[in-house]
C-alpha cells in the first residue's frame, strides 16, 4: 500500500488499526511503523469489527481524502489512481470501486454469495435511491471532511449499507468506477456471512427510517434534519412565500431545503451560508439551476453584506439569529441588502421559558419574543428583543 501508484503530486498515510489481532499481526504492525513515518498505528484493546475499525481510521486520518482498504488484499491497491480520479477532478465526493463493472480481474467465487451482495444492493437502491452496482464494495472513498462529519454507527459489516444509506440522503455526488477484485473462500478465512446479509438489510431499514446524518459536533445539522420533515417545510413555504419578491437573499441556507422550495419563478435567488459544508451541498445541489447562486457569507461580518447592498426584493433570516453573538447587527447587515420597501422575513424560536437543552444542543443562545414574523426595509432600526440564554 506504500508502494502503490498514486496522481502526480499526491502524498499518502497509512492510518492501520489493529482490532486487537491475535495471530502475530501486532508484532508485524510494531516493526513496519517503527521503519516508516507514514504510517499512524492505532489499536483497539477488545475486537469490535469493521465498522469500528473504519470510524477509528476515520477519526486519525489528516488527508483530503479517505480510501477503505481491507488488509487481505482482496483488493488491489494498484488502481488507487482509478479510484481517486473522479474525486481529484472535482466531480465526485465519494467513489465507490465496483466489482461488477468490467474490471481488469476479477476471481470467480461461489454462485450464492455473488446472489446475496447484488440482492443486497438492489435493495439499497430501493431505499437510498442511488443506482450503484455494488453496494457491498470495501473500495469507497470519500473527501475527509465530509467523512468526518458522518456519524458511523455500525461496528461490523453494517458499515457499507450504514455509509451507502448516509451518503444518499447527504446529496453526495458518488462516481462508481471498475475495479479488480480477488476474492478469498471462507476456507481461506473470508469471514463475512449470511447472518451478517440479514443484518445489512436492518441496517438498511434503519437508517432509512433515522435521519442521523451529522456528528454532533454540527449541531445546525441536528436541526436541519428537524425542520427537513415534508409536512413542515410545505407549511413553512406558504408562510414565507407571499413575502418573497423576484429577488432573494437567504441567508444560513444550510442544506437547502428551504432554498429547493421558494427558488421556483425567481429572477435571482442567492442561498448564503458560512459553513464549508453546507457551502458544498448547496453547491451540488443547484448545481444546474440558473437562477440560485451559492455563496460564502458570514451573518456576523457586516463587510460579507456590502456587494449586495440595495440588490434584493427581500431577505431571509430562518434559524440563524438564536445563534449569533449580535442579532441587532445581523438584521441591520440584511436590510441594508433590500431596495426601498423591500421585506426582510425572519423566524426565530419564541418564548423565554422554553429555552432548554435541546436549544443549547443546537448552538443556541437565546429565543426571542414580539414583533411580526415580517418587517419592510424602511425599519431599518428593527429592534430584536430578546430572551437571555443565561
Amino acid at each position: 500500500m506504500l508502494d502503490a501508484p498514486l496522481p502526480e503530486n499526491m502524498q499518502r498515510e497509512l492510518v492501520i488499526v489493529d482490532d486487537c489481532s491475535t495471530d502475530g499481526t501486532s508484532d508485524i504492525l510494531d516493526r513496519l511503523a517503527a521503519a516508516e513515518p507514514r504510517i499512524r498505528l492505532v489499536r483497539h484493546k477488545v475486537n469490535q469489527g469493521k465498522g469500528a475499525a473504519v470510524r477509528t481510521a476515520i477519526q486519525n486520518a489528516t488527508g483530503d481524502f479517505c480510501l477503505v482498504q481491507d488488509a487481505d488484499l482482496e483488493y488491489d491497491p494498484s488502481e488507487y489512481v482509478i479510484l481517486l480520479r473522479p474525486l481529484l477532478d472535482g466531480r465526485a465526493d465519494a467513489v465507490f470501486g465496483s466489482r461488477y463493472l468490467s474490471g481488469e480481474q476479477t476471481r470467480v467465487l461461489p454462485f450464492w454469495h455473488s446472489v446475496l451482495n447484488k440482492v443486497l444492493t438492489l435493495i439499497s437502491n430501493m431505499f437510498s435511491n442511488l443506482n450503484v452496482t455494488d453496494m457491498e464494495t470495501c473500495y469507497k472513498v470519500f473527501r475527509t471532511d465530509l467523512l468526518k462529519s458522518i456519524p458511523i454507527r455500525s461496528d461490523r459489516f453494517g458499515f457499507e449499507p450504514e455509509i451507502t444509506m448516509k451518503a444518499s440522503k447527504r446529496k453526495l455526488r458518488v462516481y462508481e468506477v471498475p475495479i479488480s477484485y480477488h476474492g478469498r473462500t471462507y476456507e481461506e478465512g473470508k469471514k463475512i456471512g449470511w447472518k451478517d446479509g440479514v443484518k445489512a438489510l436492518g441496517v438498511i431499514l434503519y437508517f432509512w427510517l433515522i435521519d442521523d446524518m451529522y456528528e454532533a459536533s454540527y449541531g445546525r445539522g441536528m436541526l436541519h434534519s428537524l425542520t427537513g420533515t415534508p409536512q413542515y417545510l410545505s407549511w413553512l413555504t406558504r408562510v414565507l412565500r407571499p413575502y418573497l419578491g423576484d429577488t432573494v437573499l437567504e441567508i444560513g441556507a444550510g442544506l437547502g431545503n428551504l432554498t429547493g422550495r421558494l427558488m421556483g419563478r425567481k429572477l435571482e435567488y442567492v442561498a448564503a451560508e458560512k459553513e464549508s459544508l453546507y457551502l458544498h451541498t448547496l453547491r451540488n445541489r443547484f448545481l444546474r439551476t440558473p437562477s440560485v447562486h451559492v455563496c460564502e457569507l458570514d451573518p456576523e461580518r457586516p463587510r460579507d453584506y456590502e456587494r449586495w447592498a440595495g440588490k434584493f426584493d427581500s431577505a431571509l433570516c430562518v434559524n440563524v439569529l438564536e445563534s449569533v453573538g449580535d442579532p441587532e447587527q445581523v438584521v441591520s447587515s440584511l436590510a441594508s441588502c433590500l431596495k426601498p420597501g423591500g421585506a426582510l422575513v425572519v423566524l426565530v424560536p419564541h418564548g423565554k421559558s422554553l429555552y432548554g437543552s435541546l436549544d443549547r444542543a443546537m448552538g443556541h443562545k437565546r429565543r426571542f419574543f414580539g414583533g411580526r414574523a415580517a418587517r419592510t426595509a424602511d425599519a431599518r432600526r428593527l429592534s430584536c428583543r430578546e430572551s437571555s440564554a443565561t
